[in-house]
């Protein structure tokens, strides 16, 4: 029996794609804050390189021990609008760079807490570190940038909401891939190992070693052995694949927490799609028997795609975090990729699918004279849905100077490439010119 399950996840990762998507070490900055910008960020560099300085040769050991490829070595820090407020500086591209320097230091990939939290309004830390990211992003290579702009228990910022359709657009004025960096939350979790949304919640330990796993190709191939069948069987399925998955991203983070003295966090047992054959959340919807991802019966699929990830997860590891779900990126899967470029899969679609996944509107490429107003009210859908649904949601969106419908952006790497997707082009200014905040819904109040 356990030769046959070892050989079954060899298996997994020789052909089916099968990886954890990262090791994302998160590392509290409280202890940094100084009213001096410059000692903080000197506090900040040190501590980032100390606290993860074995954190990339940790995961390189386990890759060659174990046989399971990491993609993916990141790095999340205490939202940067808390830590910076204290200094008083009319920006915080300094922060930016600070982070940049450290995750080229120790080799990471990337890193997630260019943050702030304004839900439920503004302090002036996060108004400065708002009107810095598209400097910050610009100046910088690996670092990420988020903004929470509402919740299930406080509602919707709409003059945050407001803001960062007009972020988007100034990324896209200096270099429209920075907003692949960016991404607008409606209730962002503080445990999140996925970039570009990542940070080390306040409610955090010190560091903390959080896992991302993945395994689009390995659900696929789990399917395509029960055609036909009811979807009983394809849920127990899909249970029972994401069981085995998670299981070996926990004990990857369990063993490497161990190695680099820190706190095992949580596992992110998302299906997180690339551009590779074989590697599609949308192959998995046409694999339950949808001739193609958009048409109708999608978001059902997705529906159930999503709960039975998390019901095999959850009874995999003790300590399920992060988003935790299905991704559907328009960008980095090349069965959305397809979809879109066909025309069967939309932006309204997408908007439906969202309410039943793991975040959101994902990496969506738009053509570049895109009002601002219009991004804003992209945001503004995307946050109430995950408000009165109380989940998670987000937008990444990409608006593309110079290209419309029919054209395409080439992203790269893990990010592939998109087709640009229409959008409405009916105005929504002045409904969000309005400001002000969209109440919390009735059933918030909890307490």
């Amino acid at each position: 029996m356990d030769l046959r399950r070892i050989m079954e996840t060899v298996n997994m990762i020789d052909n089916e794609n099968l990886d954890l998507r990262t090791t994302t070490m998160g590392i509290s900055l409280l202890d940094c804050i100084d009213s001096d910008s410059d000692r903080a960020c000197q506090k900040i560099y040190d501590k980032i390189t100390t606290k993860a300085e074995k954190l990339v040769k940790v995961a390189r050991e386990l890759e060659t021990e174990y046989g399971i490829p990491i993609a993916n070595k990141r790095i999340t820090v205490t939202p940067i609008s808390l830590i910076a407020a204290a200094s008083g500086d009319s920006d915080y591209v300094k922060y930016a760079v600070t982070l940049d320097k450290a995750a080229k230091a120790v080799g990471v990939d990337l890193i997630g807490g260019f943050s702030a939290l304004v839900h439920k309004g503004y302090q002036n830390g996060d108004r400065v570190l708002i009107k810095s990211i598209p400097q910050a992003l610009k100046e910088t290579e690996r670092v990420c940038s988020s903004v929470n702009v509402g919740s299930t228990r406080s509602g919707i910022n709409m003059d945050a909401v407001k803001e960062m359709g007009q972020i988007v657009i100034e990324n896209e004025k200096i270099n429209p891939l920075n907003n692949g960096n960016l991404v607008i939350f409606c209730n962002a979790v503080e445990d999140n190992p996925f970039m570009a949304g990542g940070f080390h919640g306040v409610g955090e330990s010190d560091v903390a070693l959080n896992v991302g796993v993945s395994g689009p190709g390995v659900v696929k191939t789990a399917l395509e052995k029960v055609k036909g069948e009811s979807m009983d069987v394809v849920a127990e399925t899909i249970k029972q694949t994401a069981f085995k998955v998670t299981r070996m991203g926990q004990l990857v983070g369990q063993e490497a927490s161990k190695r680099l003295g820190v706190d095992f966090g949580i596992v992110d047992l998302s299906l997180a799609p690339t551009p590779a054959q074989g590697d599609s959340v949308a192959n998995i919807l046409e694999e339950i028997g949808l001739e193609s991802v958009g048409t109708h019966g999608t978001t059902a699929a997705l529906a159930m795609l999503n709960d039975a990830v998390k019901k095999g997860g959850i009874m995999a590891c003790s300590h399920v975090g992060g988003l935790s779900g299905a991704f559907i990126p328009e960008s980095e899967d090349a069965g959305m990729i397809a979809a879109a470029e066909k025309g069967i899969l939309t932006v309204d679609k997408l908007e439906a699918m969202t309410a039943v996944c793991s975040v959101g509107l994902d990496m969506i490429a738009v053509p570049g004279d895109t009002p601002a107003e219009t991004i804003s009210a992209m945001i503004a859908d995307e946050a109430a849905i995950g408000m009165i649904n109380n989940k998670t949601t987000a937008v990444r969106v990409i608006p593309v100077p110079g290209k419309d419908v029919g054209d395409s952006i080439e992203f790269g790497g893990l990010f592939g490439y998109a087709p640009i997707m229409p959008v409405h082009k009916e105005s929504s200014a002045a409904m969000i010119n309005r400001g002000g905040r969209i109440p919390a819904p009735v059933h918030s109040f909890k307490n």
